[in-house]
């Protein structure tokens, strides 16, 4: 795939032909140049987040990664608008990898009832035509739609069970407090070793920008941990790399690597992907997005490596925690590792998947 092709279906009225809306309600795509579009889809993020765990985090910047000219190259997205133009729900779909589509379902918290129910049926109409676009161009029988919900959410699990979806996992969020005398945890964040591993930074170009080569071993090592996991599903290296630079927390100075240098050759088994969670009020945190392990080189403490040179990176950079998400139900004990290095669960998410038909 070229990070420019859109396999999305752009008119909603292909879709969409009767929208089951109150007189004078509309359907169409929000305009990310409209500042007014971007603020209410950004109030209607945050309202939907602090219903479901208590608080906000997103903001302007997460919405645009969706909306905007260069989200759009592997997204599409829906709005609902009342007769004064208002937007009062939002849908987005992104074409996220060979056979998974992910979907945003969002419906403002104040409507009556029938207006929520009827905006959610648009949404959840108009997700299913696209998986069957998607689906149909990357010449698959059966398009997955992957969708999310805040455990408790009791209303957006009654919409999702009765639009088809079921309930297939659990997620805890979780986090865990940095303190400053941790910048100590590693001798150096960007090169150290230990046993036989070398945890290191991607390297750098004369230009500054990461080592092309580098990346490509964090896609592999995380491509070949992953293989066996819940839902995994085969990205290519450019997928993987637009996608992960679309966060807007993405730093290239937040990718490591672990290698075993105990051979003849430096063999990477071990990557972490970081990001930066900014903070409106307090210090800002570092992120776990993503840590894999290649099965070959478990019980070497590569994880714990790895998951020592963030917390150090984090104290280092003055910052105070370090968030990250795991299977509720893993089979690799992840969850266990986490635990005794302190880490504690915020809140917890749920995955919601529906099988399309295409054809």
């Amino acid at each position: 795939m070229t990070t420019d092709q859109n396999r999305f279906e752009s008119d909603p009225e292909q879709l969409i032909e009767r929208p089951p809306l109150p007189e004078g309600w509309t359907v169409g795509t929000p305009d990310p140049a409209d500042r007014f579009d971007v603020a209410r889809l950004t109030h209607l993020l945050r309202a939907h987040e602090r219903r479901g765990r208590g608080w906000a985090a997103s903001g302007v910047d997460d919405v645009l990664v969706e909306v905007s000219e260069r989200g759009l190259r592997t997204r599409e997205n829906l709005v609902v608008r009342d007769p004064e133009g208002e937007i009062q729900a939002w849908g987005s779909v992104h074409d996220r990898s060979l056979g998974r589509m992910l979907f945003v379902h969002i419906v403002q918290r104040e409507l009556p009832d029938p207006v929520a129910d009827a905006c959610s049926d648009v949404l959840l109409e108009w997700a299913e035509g696209q998986a069957r676009a998607v689906g149909a161009a990357r010449g698959l029988e059966t398009q997955q739609i992957d969708t999310g919900a805040f455990e408790g959410d009791e209303r957006q699990a009654r919409w999702l069970s009765d639009g088809g979806f079921e309930r297939v996992r659990r997620w805890w969020q979780m986090s865990r407090p940095v303190a400053p005398e941790e910048g100590d945890l590693v001798p150096d964040p960007e090169h150290w070793e230990d046993g036989g591993v070398v945890f290191r930074l991607v390297r750098r170009t004369g230009a500054g920008m990461p080592d092309e080569d580098d990346l490509r071993e964090v896609h592999e090592v995380l491509e070949g941990a992953f293989v066996d996991h819940f839902n995994s599903s085969e990205e290519t290296f450019e997928e993987f790399l637009h996608r992960l630079r679309e966060d807007p927390g993405h730093r290239w100075d937040h990718w490591w690597l672990a290698e075993l240098v105990d051979g003849e050759v430096a063999q990477p088994v071990g990557a972490l992907v970081g990001t930066e969670s900014e903070s409106t009020s307090g210090p800002d945190g570092s992120y776990v997005s993503y840590l894999g392990v290649l099965e070959a080189a478990r019980g070497r403490g590569v994880a714990k490596g790895l998951l020592r040179t963030i917390i150090a990176d984090a104290a280092r950079r003055g910052r105070n925690r370090v968030g990250l998400e795991v299977d509720a139900d893993s089979p690799t004990g992840a969850a266990g590792l986490y635990t005794s290095m302190d880490w504690k669960t915020k809140y917890v998410t749920e995955s919601w998947h529906r099988d399309v038909p295409v054809a």
